[in-house]
């Protein structure tokens, strides 16, 4: 998971683009890019830490130019190395190209191959260079930009949002199946922003447009957006996890509200799994619609028997298990008057290792509750993602081996309850078909080697072949 923008407009852009990167900060904390182009030029800057850290007002003034790009990232291929850091720059046969990228590619290694067999020589171990490698080869060879997006797109399978620069023009495309998500916004003076969620427009002042159609590819001028639909899929398949945790509560995604879908999952969780209970509390910030809508269905008090430290992460996307266990005691501590001598139902979003769950749990205890019933608005997950999710192996998922009561014992809650797959897929709004489930039901809307199979036909209707 990576947050991406990018901005053409009628002036400097670089300020923009560090408020929407900010606004994306949710969707990767381990580094941070921008690139712009002016007069001929790259400017570039990237680095490792939260976006306010990477750039200074100093190092915004010099990127000028009033086009370009920025990536805020977690690492899913490639690992947190610095050559990771997007976006990737290049120079070729006279153009220069800047990549950004979010999803996850489950053909790399083939396509890697096959590119370093033509003599290209890689310099980082990320997806997106092939994707990279993938788009400069062919305008080289088709000498138009729309045939190489198109090649590129019917090349490379698995989840991708792309944005790019080439010789200083902004280009987008949306992966046929839509898994992850991207939109379009107006500027307020003039000009276009593409970025991977809703709140990057809202933080730059930008009028939502609409969100990319899947298996389409887009050139950004100041003026105008000129589309161009490459591939259809007769259903998408767009990624549960946006809606249940990665996006931010306030985004809508392809026509969906996140915090409505949030909230009403912990609704429909209250009449799927009621519990006796003297308060509802949140685990803050990702289970606080879920949280509300429960304890309105239920009629049970809301409180907050959590304080989150703001100036923590979000655990799920550190990088290693010991500084996701470290991290729970340093984000969160109970408030003691609401729970000591109570029976509480935390209400969280998901649980993928149930390292979280287990500390949390613990905490609250420690600090008095009598009864501890965990109520999670995600059913189980017990499958891998290969598609831009950091839970890449069964090992590592709680509920894979286990059943609810072993999850349960092995968390030390009281009860434990997730909604249902119908009951989410409910409270998204949109048909099951039209949403990738891999995590939730071990079936996947693509090929992917050793794994079950629920494909969705995917029509190629691209204009230059």
């Amino acid at each position: 998971m990576c947050g991406i923008a990018g901005i053409v407009a009628n002036i400097e852009v670089s300020g923009s683009l560090y408020l929407a990167l900010y606004a994306l900060q949710h969707r990767g904390q381990e580094s941070g890019g921008i690139s712009t182009y002016d007069n001929g030029a790259v400017h570039k800057h990237k680095g490792y830490g939260l976006v306010f850290e990477v750039f200074s007002q100093e190092i915004l003034q010099s990127l000028s130019g009033k086009t370009g790009l920025g990536h805020v990232r977690y690492p899913t291929t490639g690992g947190s190395k610095p050559e990771n850091i997007q976006p990737f720059n290049f120079m070729f046969r006279g153009h220069t190209l800047s990549v950004v990228h979010n999803g996850n590619l489950v053909n790399t290694d083939e396509l890697r191959y096959e590119y370093e067999g033509r003599g290209h020589i890689f310099s980082t171990t990320s997806d997106t260079e092939v994707i990279s490698a993938i788009l400069a080869n062919e305008i080289i060879h088709s000498h138009t930009v729309g045939e190489a997006i198109s090649f590129c797109m019917r090349t490379i399978r698995g989840s991708y949002a792309v944005i790019f620069m080439l010789d200083g023009a902004l280009y987008a495309f949306r992966d046929p199946l839509g898994i992850k998500p991207l939109c379009i916004g107006i500027l307020p003076d003039g000009g276009h922003i593409v970025a991977s969620e809703s709140v990057a427009l809202d933080a730059v002042g930008a009028e939502f447009l609409r969100d990319v159609v899947p298996g389409e590819s887009l050139l950004l001028k100041a003026d105008k957006v000129y589309p161009r639909q490459i591939m259809s899929a007769k259903s998408p398949a767009h990624c549960v996890f946006e809606y249940i945790y990665f996006a931010r509560a306030d985004s809508v995604i392809d026509g969906v509200s996140v915090y409505n879908v949030r909230q009403k999952t912990g609704a429909l969780l209250a009449g799927e799994a009621p519990a006796k209970a003297d308060l509802v509390s949140p685990v803050p910030d990702s289970g606080i619609a879920a949280a509300t809508g429960y304890a309105d269905a239920s009629g049970t008090p809301f409180r907050e028997a959590l304080i989150k430290n703001r100036y923590t992460g979000r655990t799920f996307i550190m990088p290693t298990q010991e500084k996701r266990e470290m991290a729970v005691r340093m984000k969160l501590n109970p408030v003691r008057g609401h729970i000591t001598g109570k029976s509480v139902v935390l209400v969280d979003d998901s649980i993928v290792r149930g390292t979280t769950s287990r500390r949390i749990i613990a905490l609250v205890r420690e600090f008095g509750a009598e009864k501890v019933h965990l109520r999670v608005a995600s059913p189980p997950i017990i499958a891998p993602c290969y598609l831009g999710t950091d839970f890449p192996t069964r090992e590592e998922l709680i509920s894979h081996c286990k059943n609810v009561e072993d999850v349960r014992a092995a968390i030390n809650a009281t009860s434990l309850a997730h909604i249902s797959l119908d009951g989410l897929v409910e409270a998204i709004g949109l048909p099951c078909n039209h949403l990738c489930t891999g995590c939730l039901t071990g079936k996947y809307p693509l090929a992917i080697n050793g794994e079950e199979e629920d494909p969705r036909e995917i029509e190629k209707i691209d204009p230059y072949k």
